[in-house]
């Protein structure tokens, strides 16, 4: 693969998680006390113009 698709993956992928994780936070700031909670979370990947959709899925626990 060239250098130009992986950085550009590479971007893509950390502004995922980068603002993914804000998100997650921000919500369980707004839940307020989520200790012993645990929360299923999926995240659906689709590229346009391409046959992908990639599904995630998992377990997020909460916190106090």
């Amino acid at each position: 693969m060239s250098e130009d698709f992986n950085m550009s993956m590479r971007k893509f992928l950390k502004q995922v998680g980068v603002t993914s994780q804000q998100a997650i936070e921000e919500g369980m700031r707004q839940a307020g006390d989520t200790a012993g909670r645990e929360f299923s979370a999926k995240v659906v990947l689709t590229v346009d113009g391409l046959d992908v959709e990639h599904v995630v899925t998992g377990t997020i626990k909460g916190q106090n």
